[in-house]
């Protein structure tokens, strides 16, 4: 999608007022972002209106049940950008969204503006880390890093920070499938220690725990 495009988007959160309050944010954003459909049941993404939304921002709490992790991964494995915005912040659930594929995951308590930027990152298929995110996953240090060679680190780097693989490949005089090869290889990697990244968001997530890049980098 153009970095200018217009925006649609559905939320799902079972709480009036926060679906008023979202929809007010976006409708103040420079670049439109249009609620095409809100609603307290993931059955709304799947509505004629809703199944076309460029972004799905998901409250993982609806009604008394548990955290929504089977309508994530639905969501998910039908190809949509998936925004998880919840009451939630341990980094247990912030990494449990993003391995099963969300875009990215953020609190109810960092409001408009990291919203608004998650949701247009999302449209764009680009990393973002909020603020609570990258503090969960910084302060944790890991001692089941996988070994990367220097190559590796640097393509992985350069993915985190570009738009697209074949600006990867551009910028390091390579080609796409070798970009895609080292990319596997990563996730091979931090498969064999246990601790999957199937998707952008979450091998940026292991990147930033492992201090291979720095959020400000990003």
């Amino acid at each position: 999608m153009s970095s200018s495009a217009p925006v649609s988007v559905v939320v799902i959160d079972d709480h009036p007022a926060i679906l008023a309050g979202v929809e007010m944010w976006y409708a103040a954003s420079p670049r439109p972002i249009t609620v095409v459909a809100a609603s307290g049941s993931v059955r709304e993404a799947w509505t004629a209106a809703g199944s076309t939304a460029d972004v799905v921002v998901l409250d993982l709490q609806l009604g008394d049940g548990g955290p929504a992790f089977g309508s994530l991964r639905r969501l998910v494995d039908a190809g949509r950008q998936v925004v998880v915005y919840s009451m939630r912040d341990d980094e247990k659930t912030a990494l449990s969204c993003l391995d099963l594929g969300a875009a990215t995951f953020l609190t109810k308590s960092e409001g408009q503006e990291h919203l608004v930027e998650a949701t247009l990152a999302a449209a764009d298929e680009r990393p973002y880390m909020p603020p609570a995110l990258a503090g969960a996953l910084g302060t944790n240090a890991r001692s089941d890093r996988p070994q990367l060679s220097a190559r590796e680190e640097i393509v992985l780097i350069e993915w985190f920070q570009s738009e697209s693989k074949e600006l990867v490949a551009q910028r390091l005089g390579i080609s796409v499938r070798t970009v895609n090869s080292y990319l596997d290889r990563v996730r091979i990697k931090y498969a064999n220690v246990g601790r999957p990244a199937r998707t952008k968001a979450s091998l940026v997530a292991r990147a930033v725990q492992d201090g291979l890049v720095d959020v400000d980098d990003l």
